[in-house]
This record gives structure tokens, C-alpha cells and sequence, in this order.
């Protein structure tokens, strides 16, 4: 359209220089100068103007996959049970994209071998060393997710091998404000450590570590205080977003802080603090290279370069049945950079006692892991984890260390996944015997897991 200005203009020009000549009629010179502005300055806009090389609409073309990449993996973030944007099945959508719905499912099925050490006991007096042994379905959920006006999203999914309150895996609303203001209500994951946040299914090894898992001991005799690093998934509400260009990410909320187990409201008022009992927790988290995929490995992630570096914490008030006050505080770091993972945690846990105990003792606990893994093939991952944990508590002297090493293999053209593990849970530096038998009861020494996942 501008070489059309231009073309019109410098006819104009020399029709106007060729009829004065013809006609002997004399044209202005300021008409003459005027025409030459206008001529300079369509030349000038015509300059501006530029038609993107070959190599410069490539690029272009790289930034917009890369920008709907990131969007697809955001999504499957939001699920936290299994990919849904890159595996689509069956789903309902309008027209305009503004609603959307789809059902999914996962079923895990597990053969499990676990011996534990007989710590010295009479065997008449001692249970068999296997237990916990045989095959098992550890989740076999159902449900759907979707959006709605551009604005709400939902998920809801069932858990089929559950029981009571834990049969209900997920069910909340998310409302967004805008990518940097969200709000989301019901049951969902609490902020904490990225071996939970880690979609489930999506895990590098099929158990996420012991240290997170298991709870602690303490020298009383209080059956109701059994309190675990990890959090997981429970009722409440929080305020989410991502900023800084999709390179910064934050999450705060309170919630019941009963567990995924109980579904109703059952808490009180804090005797000690004058504020409702119930977990407060947040996480901040710094991802250079754009959002992280909520994923431990997966051969549709093998050429992306993903970074995360995290804080999060919080306390949960009058837990464990108003018995104490838990503060949980955590490092992590990932990298998941083409066919190579990596990442690693640090956690603490204090318990303080309320004041209705009447205990002045209080305990700090440690835990952490370090875990890579690598695909061998477009299919085959190979996995190691180190996870430690003082279970005694910082005051006395011990800890577990617990190696674990796995392989994965992905059949991508049926949505399976064979995953299959070992680890040997071992014991150090304890004081005296009885500290190294306690530290391990109800973990066993040599623990072995085939899993075979199916999810649609």
C-alpha cells in the first residue's frame, strides 16, 4: 500500500513538470516542494516498515511453539495427576476454546517385597521379617478437568483404591484474576517440597522418599504425636500466580491441616496463640527458563531446559490432635535439561509442644535427598536417589540413609509406564543399640517396587 502512495505521488510530480513544459504554464514552487516533502516522507515510512527474513520468521515461529509450550505445561501443572494438554483422548470444547472439559484416569498396580531387620528380638516373640509383601493398586483415580469463561478452572478426581476421606484425591476451583492473581479452593496440594508438588505418576521413582513419609520418634509415650515432614494434599484456599515474565512463581494459603484423610471442618481455636489451628504454608519459586514442567522425566520434555530454585514453609497450628505446633521449612532445586534430571531438597521440621502438654522439650528434625536421572533411550530412564533423615531428632546422635536405584520405561504409543526400584535403608552413628533399633521400626531395610502405570 505505501509503494502505491509513493508510486501515485511521483506521477503526480511528473505529470505536473511535464504539463508545464508542454503548456509553457509556470508551477509554483511551493506546490513543487510541498510534493517533494511528501514524496521524502513516504520513503521514510516505507524505510520503516520491514518484511521478516526467512531466518527472522523462524524464529518468530520458535517463539510462539515455545510460548504454547509453556502454556500446554502450565496446564499439566494445574492437573497434578497426569499430562493433560499433550495427551488429549477425549475431550469437549467450544468453539471460541472458552469451555473445556475432559475426564481422564490413572491406575497404578504395584508388586511390592519388603524385609525388615528383627532388631535382635526372639523370633517367637517377633513378627516375620517379610511383610507388607504381595501386589497392590496404590491409586486408581477418575475425574475430569476443564475451564470455563476464560477465567474459572476445575478439577475433581476419585481415588478408587482409597478409603474414607482420602477416596476424594482432588476437587477445587480456580479462579483467575490474572496470571499473576489467582485464587483456587478445596482440596489440592499444600505448598511443600517438590517430591510431593511433582505431578502424580510423573514421579522418578515409584515412592516418594522415606524421608517426607515417615514419622518421627520422640522419647514420650503420646500415641496422638506422630507427626511427618511432608504435607500433601488438604482442604483450604490460597492465592497463586506467576509473574516476572513466567519467571517467578508464588504460593500462600492457610488450610485445615489435617491431611488429605479428613474432609470436614474440625479445628479450633489456638489456646496458645489466640489464632485459628490451622497450616499456614507458602512457597516462592525462581525458574530462569521459563515455568518448570511438573515432572521428573518424560521422553516429551527431551529437548527442553528447564531450571527451579524454591523456598517454602509453614506451621501448622495445634496439629496432631492440639498437641503441638509443627514449623516445616524447605530448599529445592531442580534442573531438567534434555535427557538428563536432577534435583535436590533440604527439610526441617520443629514440634513444639502446646502448653495443655505440659512438655518443655522441643525437637528439630532434618531430612533432605539428592536424585538424578538420565534416558538411556528415547524410552529408557535410569534413576538414583540418596535420601537421609535423623528421625531421632537433632539432639541425639544417628540417622538413616536410604539409596535407591530405579529404571523407567515409557511405552509412549499406549500412555504406559513400567517403573521398578530398590532401596536399602540404612543406619549410622547411633549412640546405643536401641537408638539404631528404634530410628528404622516400620521401615523396611530392603525395600523392592514394580509399578506398571496406565493413564488416559
Amino acid at each position: 500500500m505505501k509503494k502505491t502512495y509513493l508510486s501515485l505521488a511521483m506521477a503526480a510530480v511528473f505529470s505536473t513538470t511535464a504539463t508545464a513544459q508542454d503548456n509553457t504554464q509556470y508551477v509554483p514552487r511551493s506546490e513543487y516542494d510541498a510534493l517533494l516533502k511528501r514524496i521524502e516522507k513516504l520513503e521514510q515510512e516505507q524505510a520503516t516498515q520491514h518484511t521478516p527474513t526467512f531466518s527472522e520468521g523462524t524464529a518468530v515461529q520458535r517463539q510462539d511453539a515455545a510460548d504454547e509450550r509453556d502454556r500446554q505445561i502450565i496446564e499439566d501443572n494445574d492437573c497434578g495427576v497426569i499430562p493433560i494438554a499433550g495427551r488429549q483422548g477425549f475431550a469437549l470444547q467450544s468453539k471460541d476454546g472458552r469451555f473445556a472439559f475432559k475426564p481422564y484416569m490413572m491406575v497404578q498396580t504395584t508388586a511390592n517385597y519388603n524385609w525388615y531387620d528383627d532388631e535382635g528380638l526372639d523370633k517367637a516373640y517377633n513378627q516375620d521379617n517379610v511383610a507388607n509383601t504381595g501386589f497392590a493398586i496404590p491409586y486408581a483415580i477418575i475425574g475430569f478437568t476443564g475451564k470455563a469463561f476464560d477465567r474459572l478452572s476445575f478439577n475433581v478426581s476419585m481415588n478408587a483404591a482409597a478409603s474414607g476421606g482420602n477416596i476424594l484425591q482432588q476437587g477445587w476451583v480456580d479462579a483467575k484474576v490474572c496470571d499473576g492473581l489467582q485464587v483456587r479452593t478445596g482440596k489440592f496440594k499444600t505448598p511443600f517440597t517438590h517430591a510431593y508438588l511433582t505431578m502424580l505418576g510423573g514421579t522418578l521413582l515409584p515412592c516418594v522418599p522415606t524421608s517426607l513419609t515417615s514419622s518421627t520418634i520422640m522419647p514420650y509415650t503420646l500415641n496422638a504425636v506422630t507427626p511427618n515432614i511432608g504435607t500433601g494434599f488438604d482442604l483450604g484456599v490460597e492465592l497463586h500466580g506467576l509473574f516476572a515474565k513466567q519467571k517467578m512463581s508464588y504460593e500462600i494459603g492457610v488450610w485445615n491441616g489435617t491431611g488429605s484423610a479428613v474432609n470436614s471442618a474440625t479445628k479450633t481455636f489456638s489456646d496458645d496463640w489466640h489464632i485459628p489451628s490451622l497450616l499456614y504454608a507458602g512457597r516462592l519459586a525462581f525458574m530462569p527458563n521459563g515455568v518448570m514442567p511438573s515432572t521428573q522425566g518424560d521422553p516429551k520434555h527431551l529437548n527442553d531446559n528447564k531450571t527451579l530454585f524454591a523456598v517454602s514453609g509453614g506451621i501448622n497450628v495445634e496439629s496432631e490432635y492440639e498437641s503441638t505446633n509443627d514449623r516445616r521449612f524447605g530448599l529445592e532445586a531442580a534442573w531438567l535439561h534434555k535427557r538428563l534430571y536432577l534435583a535436590g531438597e533440604i527439610y526441617t521440621m520443629h514440634v513444639g509442644f502446646t502448653d495443655r502438654q505440659k512438655i518443655d522439650d522441643q525437637f528439630d528434625y532434618l531430612g533432605g535427598y539428592a536424585q538424578v536421572g538420565y534416558f538411556l533411550t528415547n524410552n529408557l530412564q535410569g534413576a538414583f536417589r540418596y535420601d537421609f533423615y535423623n528421625r531421632n531428632g537433632w539432639d541425639a546422635n544417628g540417622y538413616l540413609n536410604m539409596p535407591a536405584v530405579g529404571v523407567n520405561y515409557f511405552i509412549n504409543s499406549c500412555n504406559l509406564k513400567l517403573q521398578a526400584m530398590y532401596q536399602y535403608t540404612g543406619r549410622t552413628n547411633h549412640d546405643t543399640q536401641l537408638d539404631r533399633d528404634n530410628d528404622d521400626l516400620g521401615i523396611a531395610t530392603h525395600k523392592a517396587v514394580m509399578l506398571l502405570q496406565y493413564s488416559f
